[in-house]
């Protein structure tokens, strides 16, 4: 049970294969092999696959996502940009969630969280086609108000927080920022939970910074890529994710015990 008396919500882990992508395409080729990546995370105990579509083509490409919608037996989150292109693919391939991200070419990776309340309009009438399709929608945010309350105004079924800030801290062993990013974690998930968003949490996820967003009841995925890649080195994927889902657990079953 939740400490308010509530059922525990069960906490899935999607696993994010970018990086499988990127390693195949610094060398040219088919290998590594993102479909087999997933095949690899579903068997290890993933709960679904997050795959990033980049208006560059940095890692993931077109044929990757065809690939995984043909193949896939798990939900597929495509995370895009708000751009027509990227919604006239996701609208051709209807995957089971799409989440919306903020993109900047210069950027290495996804920086922060989508500015929505400064565009509600906008993102109102782009996600309102993906709803109707059938998508789950899902809005890459920041722990704010602002940007949750807009999330929730404009349709939004999902939020999922950007815990960046947050993991760089615990890296760095910087305990008062990593203490006040959690704090703002915390308070904003239970914010969400309270509008009817369902609450998702990712970016920048190790297994020293997972347990105490894990434990976090409102909390419901967690998606986690870069890291288990580069864990899978060592290794394997299929052990790398096993001991993510053994913490994220084992911190779930701690906060509600």
């Amino acid at each position: 049970m939740s400490p308010d008396g509530s059922p525990a919500r069960v906490l899935r882990l999607g696993v994010n294969i970018d990086h499988v992508a990127t390693v195949r395409n610094a060398r040219g080729g088919a290998v590594p092999d993102p479909v087999r990546a997933a095949r690899l995370a579903e068997e290890a105990g993933a709960d679904g696959i997050t795959a990033h579509l980049r208006e560059d083509r940095r890692h993931i490409s077109d044929a990757d996502i065809e690939h995984l919608m043909a193949e896939l037996t798990l939900p597929l989150n495509f995370e895009m940009a708000a751009t027509p292109e990227m919604q006239a693919i996701a609208l051709r391939h209807r995957p089971h969630a799409v989440c919306i991200v903020p993109e900047r070419r210069e950027e290495r990776t996804t920086e922060g969280g989508l500015e929505v309340a400064r565009e509600e309009n906008r993102l109102a009438h782009f996600i309102a086609p993906l709803r109707e399709a059938g998508c789950r929608v899902s809005i890459f945010i920041a722990a704010d108000p602002r940007q949750i309350e807009a999330a929730h105004r404009i349709g939004a079924q999902v939020i999922e927080l950007h815990t960046g800030a947050y993991c760089d801290a615990v890296a760095e062993g910087r305990a008062e920022d990593a203490a006040r990013d959690l704090g703002a974690l915390t308070e904003m998930a239970a914010f969400a939970d309270s509008l009817g968003l369902e609450v998702h949490a990712g970016h920048g996820l190790t297994y020293d910074s997972v347990g105490p967003i894990a434990a976090l009841p409102q909390v419901v995925e967690l998606n986690i890529g870069h890291f288990l890649i580069g864990e899978a080195i060592f290794r394997g994927l299929g052990p790398a994710i096993t001991e993510m889902r053994r913490l994220m657990e084992a911190a779930r079953a701690g906060a509600v015990a």
